[in-house]
């Protein structure tokens, strides 16, 4: 099954997200429009699963926070 991993730090902006759907979603209709039916079938699918786990479910990861080095102290 396809799984996209969105941890990873390409989609993170949201243009990144955007083109892959947008991308996807024109080769799928450039396939219907040439009359292959199969490919813009699966190719629809395809931007219709990039669409909604990189639009509608996407949750940003957190930022990581480094506790290594201690805050400074007022006291002097």
């Amino acid at each position: 099954m396809l799984k996209i991993d969105t941890s990873h730090p390409i989609y993170q902006p949201l243009w990144a997200r955007l083109l892959i759907v947008g991308f996807s979603t024109a080769w799928a209709i450039i396939e219907f429009i040439n009359h292959e039916i199969f490919w813009a079938t699966v190719v629809g699918g395809i931007a219709a699963y990039s669409a909604y786990v990189l639009l509608f479910t996407f949750k940003p990861a957190a930022e990581k926070v480094d506790n290594a080095t201690p805050p400074p102290s007022d006291e002097a």
